[in-house]
């Protein structure tokens, strides 16, 4: 009997139980290829961050005595569709057994099943043993109510896994430290460099450009900063508890043009990669804390702690639940296209422009700046959410479709009509003032609506409200801001709606 192993480029889970015990007839596939790099165009740092995480974990399981066959993008035998080379495989090594760990994403999901289907093999597939929860289980969770309300699945975890709990109550008295975390960044608090490991990743980006894979952003070949093996990312880890975590809620909202990272953690892609777990990051920062609860505040650590246990849990469930009818959604009717600074940067807008040089430059931005800046920008112009869809999956180095399309789709566009979010996200020019200092120095007026050098987001965040209205008619959340539109003026509206109607039929000129 032989056995067939698949691991996907983000199944790299180092303390899976397929791992405990060594075997001459469990062979291990792992493959980079042109199904996945070409599927969505994606930024060349994270094609670079997939393709060496996969060779680390490939040689680390080989050192510890397992059998591997690993595909490189670049190899003459590589079939580069998932299907055609594992079929060319079990044949050629004899295979009995076919097993696979069930994909994150629901496109593999489906074709791993299919696959299966055409076999004449015994197969069977196992859990990724990352995630708290199943893929079912917020669904069962929310059966029979109105409503999927993040922060009572949010509860009903911290409880489940006596997460920052005494007994069934929070620790501290409080849930939800939220109104805590809002605060702009003044330079009061000098922010620590980020840990960077400066990998030189000059062959990859050589085999990528040979293999004519096309990709957005930039790289500097001979300084990778992304942490690519299971070492790195624990480094990563221990350097935000010891350095960052004390700081991190209270600015986890903050906008600002001197710093990338601020306090964030940057772990994201480790986590989706799989080369650290959700229960060893929770463990981590809160054995962190009460070692040094004379330094770090509980909101501290409990706005990290909701993001990892409550958010990501939440989407990844949200996204099994809905789809695959979630992916088509497109509850506002938008239909606008993505300019062409979204892949240049280069706008007179100054918070658009730094969020936007960011993404391209790093292949990161964090969530204020994805979901406030980029995304408050392409609702209220009315941009089709597959087009959305398509740049946040393909620029950051932690997108992949199970966390992406709920975050873009639903918490960002609104597009899911309320699923996930109880109202669109989106503002004027003034949020981001009172967020960030991207405003000083900005070509437009962050406090003009209708001249010249007003700043869109005003003209732009009146007429999405007014053009939109039909859907929020009964929508509570939205209620204060359509009685406020109904007081305009005829008017003042009027001319709000043509300056934004200008700046939209000009989009490419902000």
């Amino acid at each position: 009997m032989k056995t067939l192993r698949l691991i996907l480029g983000d199944q790299l889970n180092h303390e899976h139980s397929w791992f405990d015990k060594k075997s001459n007839d469990v062979l291990y596939v792992m493959a980079e290829m042109r199904q996945e790099t070409d599927y969505v165009k994606h930024h060349i740092q994270k094609v670079v961050a997939f393709f060496l995480s996969m060779r680390n974990f490939a040689s680390h399981l080989t050192d510890n005595g397992h059998q591997v066959r690993y595909y490189k993008i670049s190899d003459k035998d590589n079939l580069n569709e998932l299907t055609a080379l594992l079929s060319n495989l079990i044949s050629k090594e004899k295979i009995t057994h076919f097993e696979y760990q069930l994909p994150d994403e629901y496109r593999l999901d489906v074709q791993l099943k299919d696959f299966c289907k055409t076999l004449n093999i015994e197969s069977k597939s196992f859990d990724s043993e990352h995630f708290y929860t199943s893929r079912t289980e917020l669904a069962e969770f929310f059966e029979g109510k109105k409503s999927l309300l993040m922060e009572s699945f949010y509860r009903e975890m911290r409880k489940n896994h006596n997460i920052l709990t005494v007994g069934d109550l929070p620790l501290g008295g409080k849930w939800n430290f939220d109104h805590q975390n809002r605060n702009k960044y003044k330079e009061e608090v000098p922010i620590p460099f980020p840990l960077q490991f400066g990998t030189d990743v000059s062959d990859i980006v050589k085999e990528i450009e040979e293999q004519k894979i096309k990709t957005i952003g930039t790289i500097n070949s001979k300084n990778f900063e992304w942490p690519t093996s299971r070492k790195q990312s624990l480094e990563v880890l221990d350097y935000f508890c010891e350095h960052l975590l004390e700081h991190f809620g209270t600015y986890q909202d903050a906008l600002y043009s001197g710093h990338k990272y601020l306090f964030h953690s940057r772990i994201s892609f480790a986590l989706n990669s799989k080369m650290i777990s959700p229960k060893e990051v929770i463990d981590a920062v809160i054995a962190n804390f009460h070692k040094n609860e004379d330094a770090i505040e509980l909101s501290q650590v409990e706005g990290f702690v909701r993001q990892i246990l409550g958010w990501r849990e939440y989407v990844r469930g949200i996204y099994w639940k809905e789809m695959p009818e979630y992916k088509t959604k497109n509850g506002l009717e938008n239909t606008g296209k993505l300019p062409d600074y979204f892949w240049t940067g280069k706008t007179k807008m100054k918070c658009l422009q730094h969020a936007l040089s960011q993404s391209l430059d790093t292949a990161y931005a964090h969530h204020i700046q994805r979901l406030m800046v980029i995304g408050n920008f392409t609702l209220l112009t009315q941009t089709h959410p597959d087009e959305v869809d398509e740049w946040y999956l393909g620029v950051y180095i932690d997108a992949i479709e199970w966390v992406e399309l709920p975050n873009t789709r639903g918490m960002s566009q609104y597009a899911d009509g309320g699923i996930i979010a109880t109202k669109p996200y989106v503002s004027s020019g003034s949020y981001i003032n009172k967020m960030s200092n991207y405003c000083s120095g900005c070509h437009y007026n962050v406090k003009e609506k209708l001249t010249d050098n007003a700043c869109p987001f005003n003209s732009l965040y009146w007429h999405f409200l007014d053009e939109k209205k039909e859907y929020f008619a009964n929508n509570h959340r939205m209620a204060m801001m359509m009685s406020l539109l109904k007081k305009m003026k005829p008017a003042e509206l009027a001319a709000t709606k043509e300056k934004a109607i200008s700046l939209m039929e000009n989009i490419e000129n902000l």
